[in-house]
């Protein structure tokens, strides 16, 4: 009996140090609005002229599988927090090294490049070819310039070891990323007992989410959420609580699903009727909370399951209601020039004048 009470007193302490340890992290403050100068990693290659059809064969020569090329921008704190949290890590930096030579790139770079296939194209062209929308994104390529995989925004130290895993173990191969992280994800959580949390904006069934169904003055908002979700508790709390967030939802049609709901029927706003788990699954989304963009004709625009904080989220929506898509532009172009825009506004009140930065 004693042994019994001493067994469940010590897990009640294993839990509470849990939660005081995931609190902490939690808490940390991580403001997405302060401008972070990137460093990369010293084990980074350096790779001035950016062949990276050369960089590939040399990686191979090694005994490497490829390259694994991390995109960002300078200033980006998602950027930095990817690096200082989870590339900092020893064990991980030990297990890309293992099997992959690095190279960072800024998406915006006007330099030609020579891209894992060998051709010839602006740096900048080229993210935008390989569907670089946010910052950070890392590419893992192989044999010949394959992509073996890409990961979009932050990633924690936790997930990356597993993505590391799952590369470096070939499961690549037979597996979808999406099956092998719920999967490990699953055998490895501990249960949070929290349900999904309402908001007066998340519109009721039915979701019929068709042009014709809905309202045709509003863009599209679709979030993707879960049971037993910390991820998802600390998006309402720091970020869709926020004025300045909710003031631009107004101007959606807002739609919450639950990722593992495979009863509800949906109609897609292509037309499709399905459920929430399978359209979760075949958008490729693998972490909740998971936000599709679309516009008000029902045209996709932008999709992420990364982690989004204050100023990623109100730029999103920008992003979508000033329809700078119509433009040609990334979401991460958008980004840069917003900024832009917001740094002229505060060299013309201090009286430094306008000149373009």
């Amino acid at each position: 009996m004693i042994k019994n009470k001493r067994l469940q007193w010590n897990i009640f302490i294993a839990f509470a140090i849990y939660f005081c340890l995931l609190n902490s992290l939690n808490a940390e403050e991580f403001d997405d609005r302060v401008i972070k100068h990137i460093e990369f990693p010293s084990w980074f290659k350096d790779s001035p002229f950016l062949e990276l059809s050369d960089d590939l064969e040399k990686a191979r020569l090694n005994g490497k599988k490829g390259l694994m090329l991390f995109f960002t921008t300078e200033g980006c704190s998602y950027c930095d927090r990817f690096i200082r949290l989870s590339l900092a890590n020893p064990a991980i930096a030990k297990a890309v090294q293992k099997n992959f030579d690095s190279i960072g790139m800024e998406i915006f770079n006007d330099a030609d490049i020579t891209t894992p296939v060998g051709q010839s194209m602006p740096a900048k062209t080229f993210a935008k070819e390989e569907g670089v929308q946010f910052s950070p994104s890392i590419i893992f390529y192989g044999y010949k310039g394959k992509r073996l995989l890409r990961l979009v925004g932050y990633q924690s130290p936790a997930r990356f070891k597993r993505i590391l895993n799952y590369l470096n173990g070939d499961l690549y191969k037979t597996q979808k990323l999406q099956d092998y992280l719920k999967h490990h994800v699953a055998q490895e959580s501990i249960e949070l007992k929290t349900t999904l949390r309402n908001d007066i904006f998340f519109r009721k069934p039915p979701y019929i989410l068709e042009k014709g169904y809905r309202s045709e003055k509003k863009p599209l908002f679709v979030l993707f959420e879960k049971k037993n979700c910390m991820e998802c508790e600390n998006f309402h709390d720091a970020v869709l609580v926020l004025k300045e967030v909710r003031s631009k939802l107004k101007q959606f049609d807002i739609i919450r699903l639950d990722a593992e709901d495979d009863k509800t029927p949906i109609l897609t706003p292509s037309g499709q009727r399905t459920s929430p788990a399978k359209w979760y699954a075949q958008k490729k989304l693998s972490r909740t909370p998971a936000i599709l963009l679309f516009n008000e004709k029902g045209k996709e625009v932008l999709k992420t399951d990364a982690l989004v904080m204050r100023l990623r989220m109100v730029n999103s929506l920008k992003y979508v209601l000033e329809r700078a898509y119509d433009k040609g532009w990334t979401f991460q172009q958008f980004g840069r020039e917003v900024g832009r825009a917001k740094a002229r506004r505060e060299r013309l009140e201090k009286g430094l004048g306008t000149e373009e930065l």
